[in-house]
């Protein structure tokens, strides 16, 4: 690991986001870079009058300020921290800023109360997490400690899922904890007999070239099935795989909502298939 890039719009949410990336940071000894996104229209950008240049120039300023503000937080000492302003034309830039400065790592806040439709930036969380082709960590609370002991990754044994488990993978041993996947098993369109899915976990395991721990879980619901598992397990954080085309109304698990991000108290971390 070598960046983490947060979003930050300086609210407590964005603060939680930052603090997490912290504890990450100073975990792996890696940098933090706070980026900030104005969202100031063209119009005033382009216009030369003088009230929206001073606007502009203003509001800039502010930006400065508070973005200072949050550099100066005290469990940022000691570790590396760079930050960057700009406008935004739409949120794949947070993408483009995470590969460009070679971040492995997003962790975002969200207000949680309304599930991923309305976040801290905006409503445009489901925005970055579906461009992105970075690891994204969404952190609804203030975690007091963010040991990572046990990870759990929902996912539907699709062959496509395989190269998320190995990304999964990556971030639990370098976290030195255990990661397990989780098939929530409910009654739909896409229900499977017993031997069926065996066959799929079988097929899973001989595509990925290793043995792993896949457990089954029955429920009425994916989303209510997943939570439970998570808080059964004493899970500290959530892996979603997402296709980045569909946003997170579509997770890969079956139809898996908003719903889990909306009332999973742990952080979940989505990463694009």
């Amino acid at each position: 690991m070598k960046k983490i890039l947060v979003p930050v719009d300086f609210s407590k949410y964005s603060e939680y986001a930052l603090e997490v990336a912290s504890k990450i940071g100073k975990q792996h000894g890696v940098g933090v870079i706070l980026f900030h996104m104005m969202g100031m229209s063209d119009s005033v950008l382009a216009n030369s009058e003088i009230a929206e240049e001073a606007e502009a120039k203003y509001f800039l300023k502010l930006a400065k300020e508070k973005i200072k503000e949050f550099t100066e937080k005290e469990y940022l000492k000691g570790i590396p921290v760079e930050t960057i302003i700009q406008n935004y034309k739409d949120f794949d830039e947070v993408n483009q800023v995470a590969l460009e400065q070679n971040c492995d790592l997003v962790v975002m806040g969200s207000h949680g109360s309304g599930g991923l439709s309305e976040l801290f930036v905006g409503s445009n969380t489901e925005k970055v997490v579906r461009s992105s082709t970075v690891p994204v960590i969404v952190i609804k609370e203030r975690q007091i400690t963010f040991d990572i002991t046990r990870m759990v990754m929902a996912c539907d044994l699709e062959m496509e899922n395989v190269p998320v488990y190995r990304k999964a993978l990556l971030f639990a041993e370098l976290n030195n904890a255990s990661l397990e996947m989780v098939y929530v098993h409910s009654a739909g369109a896409n229900f499977m007999g017993r031997d069926d899915m065996v066959g799929r976990m079988e097929s899973f395991k001989k595509t990925l070239g290793k043995e792993v721990d896949i457990h089954f879980y029955d429920d009425n619901s994916v989303e209510r099935g997943i939570l439970r598992y998570c808080f059964e397990r004493n899970a500290d954080l959530l892996v979603i795989p997402t296709h980045g085309r569909k946003g997170l109304d579509h997770f890969v698990v079956g139809s898996l909502a908003e719903n889990v991000s909306n009332h999973a108290k742990i952080p979940v971390m989505t990463i694009k298939i």
